[in-house]
């Protein structure tokens, strides 16, 4: 699974230890005058425009993988598009924000160096001018969880985007496989984070279209059903004991359809036995008076 996320940029001072660690990466011995420093934030756990965010362990995961990697501009792989390289991450923790989930806000921070040339002045100055700020990173995760069963997303009914039962669905990217790019984009599709190309935009994707539309239709009819199955076991519940309901309302939504048809069939069993039918006519061996009255219009 290939990731592409938006990130942005700052500069930073180029203290003797940053030097030190830009230095483990180039051949030459290179001074404070000949580069240019700056940070990256690369990813973080926040729930993203396309409803899926990386785990913690996810992103420590891509820090190791991220040192070391070149920057480019607008994901064009050519090596004579190569401007900066990450020389070192670090995953800061932020009790002061928390996400959208509550949870403590967490990013992957990166710092990045890139060589003062007169090619890449201009670059400098963008940078330092807020112009080139915005960033995407491109890496490959290997398991793209739910958030609400916890399987993969794909092999589940549930679709990112939707509720179900008061719980979005999102997808959370699980295992790190691989950080190929960092990239200067001119306008980045993501505010902080989320995937910029869908697999159904893809030449693979757009074959698949017709079946991924049929599939689409089917679980939207299956959650419809699953719907109107936990409305009738909730209206059943009311008809036979409502002290129940308030406790029930809460946990229906879990319920999969094998133990709601279950609690639909006790409870119209033990409706029946609260309001057996009523007849009009008498019983075998009984008479009943008839005068009319009932029937006058």
């Amino acid at each position: 699974m290939k990731i592409i996320k938006g990130c942005s940029s700052k500069s930073s001072v180029c203290t003797d230890e940053e030097l030190k660690a830009v230095n483990a990466f180039a051949k030459a011995e290179l001074s404070a005058d000949d580069v240019y420093i700056f940070s990256v934030l690369l990813c973080d756990n926040e729930v993203d425009r396309d409803y899926e965010r990386f785990s913690e362990a996810t992103l420590r995961e891509l820090g190791e993988l991220f040192v070391g990697v070149t920057g480019i501009c607008d994901h064009d792989w050519r090596s004579d598009n190569q401007v900066a390289r990450i020389y070192r991450t670090e995953l800061v923790t932020d009790k002061n924000r928390k996400t959208s989930l509550g949870a403590d806000y967490v990013y992957l921070k990166g710092y990045a160096y890139m060589l003062r040339t007169e090619a890449n002045s201009e670059l400098i100055a963008e940078i330092d001018g807020g112009i080139k700020r915005e960033t995407s990173v491109g890496c490959s995760i290997a398991r793209s969880v739910c958030s609400v069963c916890g399987e993969e997303l794909g092999s589940c009914t549930h679709v990112k985007g939707r509720t179900y039962g008061g719980k979005k669905c999102y997808a959370i990217l699980e295992g790190a496989v691989d950080a190929y790019e960092w990239s200067f984009v001119a306008v980045p599709a993501q505010r902080g984070a989320g995937v910029i190309k869908s697999f159904v935009e893809t030449e693979e994707g757009k074959r698949f279209a017709p079946e991924y539309e049929r599939l689409e239709k089917a679980a939207r009819l299956g959650e419809k059903y699953l719907d109107g199955l936990k409305a009738e076991v909730l209206r059943l519940c009311l008809v036979c004991d409502k002290s129940l309901h308030s406790a029930l309302s809460k946990s229906v939504s879990t319920l999969d359809e094998e133990t709601l048809l279950d609690m639909k069939s006790a409870f119209e069993e033990k409706a029946a036995e609260l309001y057996p039918p009523v007849t009009q006519l008498p019983g075998k061996g009984e008479v009943t008076k008839f005068d009319g009255d009932e029937y006058i219009i």
